[in-house]
Order: C-alpha cells, then structure tokens, then sequence
C-alpha cells in the first residue's frame, strides 16, 4: 500500500503513520511543519493546503492507493473540496476522520449511521453556521463544518470511494486536548477527588491506536462508506475510568461522588472543567456496530490509561493546543463544591 496522510505528525495522524510503517506501507506526509516533527521513514512534503499551488505540487508526488486526511479539523469545507479535487486524479479513494458532532441530534440522542446530519454545503465558508452571541449549547458550527467538509469529499470521490469515520472521544497517548492527562495528574494529587454524576454512568471513549488501525483498515477495501469509532456502548462507565487513574498512578485519593444537579448548581461547566463530564442523554450512546462489522477493535479502557501514564512519565508532551487550556477545574472550586455537597 502507499498511502498519503494528511498531517501526520500528532496525535491520531501521527498513530496513523506509525502504524502503516510497521506494517511496511510507504507513507507520504503533507502538513506546514509547524505542530510536531516528521515521523522517520516518511516521504513528508510540507506546504498549506489551502494553498492550490502548494495542492498541486503534492499531487505531483503521487498516486497514492488511499489519502487518509486527519487534519481538517479547523478548515472549512470548501478547504476540504479544494483538497480533494487536487488529489481525485492521483488516489484511488479518501478517508475522511470526522466527528460525532455532525449529527443533528448530537449529543441528546442516540445516535447511529444513517441519523441525520446537520446542514453545511461542501463549498462553505468558515462563517458558515456560526453559533448566535451568546449561544449555550452544543457546538453546531463544529458540527455544520464538518458535516459540509463530509459533503466535500463526497461530492467529488462519490460515495463508494469515500469513507467517512466518525468518532466520539479519542484518548490515549499524545492526547493534545488534555481530557484523561488532567484526570491522571489529578489523581496523583490524591487527597479528596470531585467525581462527577453518576459512578455507573457508561462511557465509550476510543484509544487513538484503534482509530487509526480502523482507518488503515478501511483503506485497503472498495465500496466506500459511513462509520461511528467508539467503544461498545456500556463496557465502561465513569467510575471505571477514575479508579483506573487512581490505581495506574498509584494514588491514595479518595473518589468523592457529587450528583449532577449539584454540579450544575455550582456552575461547573460539562465538557471541560471535569473532563468527559456531560449530562446530556446521548454523548455515550453512540452505536459503532457497523464499523464492528468491517474490522474496529476496542482495547479496554485500562490499557489506554495505563500506556498515556507510561507516555507522560517518559517525558511525553502533546503539541500544543488551545483547546487544552479549557479543561480542569480549579482546587478551590473543586473544594468549595465538595464542602457544599457535603452539606446536602
């Protein structure tokens, strides 16, 4: 297989790449060279992809059996369309990682293939969908980007040439939003940890290495098509995930379970200041079975805490990301919440 992706220096692009060169694929990389370093035994050709003189320069070193593209997040889909029409007559088909949050009913339903999709043209702008001022709930112009980014691929490869991935939480090592990094931190402060909700509230978070293995996968098979990337559907919940933080990490800290309205009540913002903490009905009901079906595995939730512990006491450090500065509570309003539940 030779195989082009997209990014390629982080996170899941990075697990992608390291990934197809163990199994002997030849990789091709194309990002700006500015977030992380090229993984050796790569061809990396740097240059913006909203630049067509750059995009055509990088369909000269092709064809390509697959282009695996993991660094659209922050493009607006007409980036995307750009993209792939420079790189249709080179490849033979493109997947495409998206997101959950392109479902209209994300994150209060259940959700699964074939739901619909929030609105976004293939030709958008990134003004296009932009939540109101003042807006609280969920992040449609995310959604409506990426939705419209899909649109983009499949308007030009077709859908039997296109796969459309589309995870829920991405964990594990390199992880550069910070969501399980601060939970293990917290833990090895010890002493009395807020747990937010519900202890036997499912989870489905998915390990980076699966994503990426999933996705190699689905490049070496015809048809095209849309998947969910998550982990089954109740094999985990929350508790699970902070008592294998305390006990990777070997903390003596104490799980202090505090009910969501209290959360509420105090101002504790979901998503972000406990992270993975969400109330709303459908964030963890995500059905995957059709990408079960062609070849997704899920290694258990232990593993992916104990190997991003290993990573960040090698000395690991993600690339740095605005996102990461949102997530975490601070210790004086953890401690305020707790003196308060304990009162009720």
């Amino acid at each position: 297989m030779r195989i082009l992706v997209i990014g390629g220096t982080w996170f899941l692009g990075r697990a992608v790449v390291e990934d197809a060169l163990r199994q002997g694929w030849a990789v091709t990389t194309f990002n700006r060279g500015r977030s992380g370093s090229d993984v050796p035994g790569v061809e990396p050709i740097h240059g913006d992809r909203t630049d067509g003189d750059d995009l055509a320069r990088l369909a000269s070193h092709g064809p390509w059996d697959a282009v695996i593209d993991t660094s659209a997040g922050e493009l607006p889909p007409r980036a995307v369309l750009a993209g792939a029409r420079a790189l249709e007559p080179v490849t033979c088909q493109y997947v495409y990682i998206s997101t959950a949050s392109v479902y209209a009913g994300w994150p209060d339903e259940p959700l699964r293939v074939g739901d619909a999709v929030l609105d976004g043209p293939p030709d958008a702008d990134e003004d296009y969908g932009r939540n109101p001022a003042g807006w609280l709930g969920p992040n449609l112009h995310y959604g409506r980007q990426k939705a419209g980014a899909e649109r983009a691929v499949v308007t030009v490869f077709g859908p039997e040439r296109s796969w459309i991935l589309r995870p829920g939480v991405i964990l594990g090592p390199g992880e550069y939003v910070g969501r399980l990094p601060w939970w293990l931190r917290r833990a090895v402060r010890g002493g009395r940890i807020l747990a937010p909700g519900d202890p036997r509230k499912a989870i489905q978070p998915v390990d980076v290495r699966d994503v990426a293995r999933f996705a190699l996968g689905v490049a070496q098979r015809t048809g095209g098509g849309v998947h969910n990337v998550t982990a089954p559907i109740g094999r985990e919940t929350m508790s699970d995930l902070l008592q294998l933080c305390l006990d990777t990490t070997g903390s003596d800290g104490q799980l202090e379970w505090v009910p969501d309205a209290v959360l509420l009540e105090s101002g504790v913002t979901q998503w972000t200041e406990l992270p993975l903490w969400r109330t709303h009905e459908g964030v963890w009901l995500i059905d995957a079975s059709t990408a079960y079906e062609v070849g997704l595995t899920c290694r258990p939730l232990a593993q992916t805490v104990a190997d991003t512990w290993a990573w960040l006491q090698s000395g690991g450090l993600p690339v740095p990301h605005p996102r990461a500065a949102a997530h975490g509570i601070a210790p004086e309003k953890e401690a305020a919440i707790l003196a308060t539940a304990a009162r009720k």
